[in-house]
């Protein structure tokens, strides 16, 4: 099993270049802690101011702690959210495992 967290950003006008290399940075850091299986970075090709990431734990414990690091409260909620219009984050789990 494991866990899934899927964030959408939409950045504010002309921010998404800047959050982008934020992102790159925390994506390097993130991999390198326990329990982290992966963390993916993707732009809009239609809109290139939504940003989504696809972060894989091995257990919802694992993003716990990757929410309390201090790359994370460094990055994301000191730079990145600042120069975000909206962002959503959903929280999942497999129903089926193949």
């Amino acid at each position: 099993m494991s866990y899934v967290v899927v964030a959408r950003y939409r950045t504010n006008p002309d921010a998404q270049d800047e959050v982008l290399g934020l992102l790159d940075e925390m994506a390097r850091r993130s991999i390198e802690e326990p329990g982290c299986r992966g963390y993916r970075v993707h732009q809009g090709t239609e809109d290139p101011r939504v940003v989504v990431l696809y972060e894989e734990y091995d257990a919802e414990a694992d993003f716990t702690a990757h929410c309390a690091s201090e790359h994370f409260r460094e990055i994301v909620l000191g730079k990145v959210v600042p120069l975000l219009e909206s962002r959503d984050v959903a929280r999942l789990t497999p129903r089926v495992s193949i």
